[in-house]
């Protein structure tokens, strides 16, 4: 064989190899995807995940699989999912405190969400509620402030973690009434549930779909929720503007990511593929019946959303000199 006609083999090859590189990544996905949750099973994250991933396999036509990687408030399945290959095949659900918390929270944090991570969507949200103990003495916002002022350092705020939307919503509301109390954290918002309703702690922030029964069933006294306004779950109870402390806005959220560095056709397919599955109406409806605002964002304006977000609890916690227990 002559030098030219090995050249041109070897051109060939190569560009059938090219070809053969194109089409694998336009039949995205091939194989099973991977989505880490960063909590235990049971949580808003796992749930999140769990309806998602149900819609993405019917949508894809490839299993999607969920892989619980408890820790560090979220951060060991962080930096699971930093450390894939960023081939779309690996991802992850995970809340407020894995994206915009743990960053301002942590000092040695292993992860930056903002720099490792491809966001994709942030997908659904829902307002904390302020509830308490049936034989707490405070049934509103404003006498909950007064008992506050009036017997200092005596009220205990439950939370479900160091670090949750929960405390720093508590710590939020400290700052914004100019109140204090004591932060007692569990090892997830079911045990600081539990204590609320069997009069162990006082009050607590708590995600609405964790409680939305609880108070419907009496166990629980909802004093505000902290939406624009009043929430469809709980139409009886006022938000928190309206119960006079303004400024106390705040949501906790499930988004997607990837590890940085997707190529450009996978990210595009995953960015509409999370939107698309989140808003199915069969799917939408499950959320909402658990108390779930269907948000569907593309990555884009995730990003920005999370600017705010990071900037928003680094304001709290350097105001509130919280630190991770």
């Amino acid at each position: 064989m002559t030098f030219w006609a090995r050249g041109l083999l070897a051109v060939a090859a190569l560009a059938a190899l090219g070809a053969a590189a194109l089409a694998q990544r336009a039949e995205y996905p091939e194989r099973t995807i991977t989505v880490i949750v960063p909590f235990p099973p049971g949580g808003a994250s796992d749930i999140t995940a769990r309806l998602v991933a149900s819609k993405l396999t019917e949508r894809l036509k490839q299993t999607v699989v969920i892989d619980n990687r408890a820790g560090a408030n979220g951060g060991l399945g962080a930096v699971a999912m930093k450390q894939a290959p960023a081939d779309g095949y690996t991802l992850l659900v995970g809340s407020i405190g894995v994206f915009a918390i743990n960053p301002v929270l942590y000092k040695n944090l292993r992860y930056d969400p903002q720099k490792d991570f491809d966001l994709l969507s942030q997908l659904v949200r829902t307002p904390n509620v302020l509830v308490a103990s049936p034989s707490f003495p405070a049934s509103t916002v404003a006498e909950l402030i007064a008992y506050l002022k009036k017997s200092p350092g005596k009220v205990t705020f439950a939370s479900s973690g160091t670090g949750s939307s929960d405390h720093l919503t508590a710590a939020l509301f400290w700052q914004k009434t100019g109140t204090s109390g004591i932060h007692v954290p569990y090892k997830g918002g079911g045990p600081a549930i539990n204590d609320l309703i069997a009069g162990h702690a006082n009050v607590s922030f708590q995600n609405l779909g964790a409680i939305s029964q609880h108070v419907k069933s009496g166990k629980l006294k909802a004093l505000a929720v902290t939406s624009e306004g009043r929430a469809a779950a709980l139409p009886d109870v006022p938000s928190m503007g309206q119960a006079g402390v303004t400024d106390l806005v705040v949501y906790s959220w499930q988004s997607a990511a990837a590890p940085r560095g997707l190529p450009a056709a996978v990210r595009a397919k995953l960015e509409a593929e999370f939107a698309a599955s989140a808003t199915a109406p069969d799917i939408k409806a499950k959320f909402e019946a658990i108390g779930f605002d269907v948000v569907a964002s593309n990555g884009a304006e995730f990003a920005k959303f999370l600017d705010g977000e990071i900037a928003r609890w680094r304001t709290v916690v350097e105001t509130g000199g919280i630190t991770a227990e």
